[in-house]
């Protein structure tokens, strides 16, 4: 039997995440023991279109050259409904165009969604791009393929969005 699989139930969602929020803190308060530093920081990233891929990988590395990180992982998180963020190809920017022209057809706008303000595909899109990537950092830079970029993934644009980077 698998931990919290049939012998522990929660009462309600607010009880799962307190337990997670204890959980974490435990485990940052351990690395801090052990002499680890965890640095959390916002970038900012403006969107210009509706639907829209932007490489982030530079302002990612740019953060972890900041915070002197030589070995570790870096967790980039998109706290948005309508927006994710991927890890794909960046030397070809058709790439970024065909994987938006898929998304739209398969989760085409104004196709009959119940949600209320007209954006449910946008928050479909978010949830299939995901919400974070995790990347390896080695000698201080991001462990990434040879046509590998991080990519802010709009879906609800133009905006102005936050992205977390903890290091």
């Amino acid at each position: 039997m698998r931990p919290f699989e049939e012998s522990h139930t929660f009462a309600s969602h607010n009880d799962f995440q307190f337990v997670c929020f204890v959980l974490r803190n435990i485990y940052q308060f351990s690395l801090i023991l052990q002499g680890v530093t965890m640095h959390i920081n916002k970038i900012s990233v403006k969107t210009g279109s509706r639907n829209e891929m932007v490489d982030i990988t530079s302002l990612v590395q740019k953060e972890i050259s900041n915070a002197g990180v030589e070995d570790g992982v870096c967790v980039v998180y998109v706290p948005h409904t309508t927006a994710g963020v991927t890890i794909n190809e960046g030397a070809d920017p058709a790439v970024c165009t065909d994987i938006i022209q898929k998304l739209n057809d398969l989760v085409p706008p104004n196709a009959g969604y119940r949600h209320m303000e007209g954006n449910a595909d946008s928050h479909i899109k978010a949830s299939l791009m995901g919400s974070s990537v995790t990347v390896l950092i080695e000698n201080g830079r991001l462990v990434l393929g040879t046509w590998q970029k991080i990519f802010f993934c709009e879906f609800d644009g133009p905006r102005t969005r936050k992205v977390s980077v903890k290091i």
